[in-house]
């Protein structure tokens, strides 16, 4: 499922409430730096020079949704920042986050500016800046476990470690929300001819020996919040399965009885 506007919905989230989605990636296809086997959007869309949404068109469609929702009497809970890839690839994503907020005060001064990201641009003080002028920064971490991390997240840098997106997310103190998805099944992805699939492994991130690293991760960080999540939607990879709720909820226990803020959500 691509989106294929810049701003799309409101639509209602999980997580966030009443979400109007900000997409500053190709309208048309997927450009991210993990090609994660889970994404609801499918994998990675081949393309050697896909077109992004300029600084521009990103304020001025923002503006004139804001506008027509403000018509409609809609105030949207959350400007959330997702759509087809990672929102934080953008070169400009600095001066769109800071547009934003701009727009947001003007428009709906209650509406919160979320930006869902997978960690792997924290290396760039530009991107760290933009974050920080987020109201909520939710950041992932799908295992703390590097084999397990590659399994789930396939980065395109073949050399990112959770070591390394550990040490990113600690320049936050804390002030930022982690995320996870828990899931489990066998991991098959198809050649790049689509004549058939073949098997990179069963992947499964709630063992003990899996919990434990990112319980350790977890009171390494300690996140302000913790949102952790089952599959909802169609995964390009079909073999995975849904933890129960029941599952979740004893996996969010732990962290609960340390006083953590966690929200699960199945």
């Amino acid at each position: 499922m691509l989106f294929e506007e810049i701003v799309y919905g409101p639509i209602h989230s999980r997580r966030l409430g009443v979400s109007l989605g900000m997409n500053v990636m190709p309208q048309h296809s997927k450009l991210c730096s993990f090609d994660c086997i889970y994404c609801e959007c499918g994998f990675n869309t081949p393309n050697i020079h896909p077109e992004i949404p300029t600084r521009e068109m990103i304020s001025e469609a923002l503006e004139a949704k804001l506008k027509a929702l403000q018509t409609e009497g809609i105030v949207p809970d959350v400007i959330t920042f997702s759509g087809n890839g990672e929102p934080t690839l953008h070169p400009d994503f600095e001066g769109i986050i800071a547009d934003t907020c701009s727009l947001r005060d003007q428009y709906c001064p209650s509406a919160k500016v979320s930006v869902l990201s997978n960690s792997t641009q924290l290396h760039r003080p530009d991107v760290v800046r933009a974050l920080l002028m987020a109201d909520n920064r939710i950041l992932k971490l799908d295992s703390a476990i590097d084999d397990t991390m590659r399994l789930i997240d396939q980065p395109v840098n073949k050399d990112l470690t959770v070591s390394r997106i550990l040490e990113l997310l600690e320049q936050f103190n804390g002030q930022f929300t982690l995320q996870t998805c828990f899931l489990r099944g066998d991991v098959r992805k198809p050649n790049p001819d689509r004549s058939e699939q073949y098997i990179l492994g069963h992947v499964d991130n709630t063992t003990p020996a899996e919990l434990e690293a990112w319980y350790q991760a977890v009171d390494r960080l300690h996140p302000e919040m913790i949102m952790i999540y089952v599959i909802d939607r169609k995964t390009p990879v079909e073999t995975l399965q849904k933890i129960s709720p029941e599952e979740m909820n004893q996996i969010a226990a732990p962290l609960r009885a340390k006083g953590y803020n966690i929200s699960v959500s199945c």
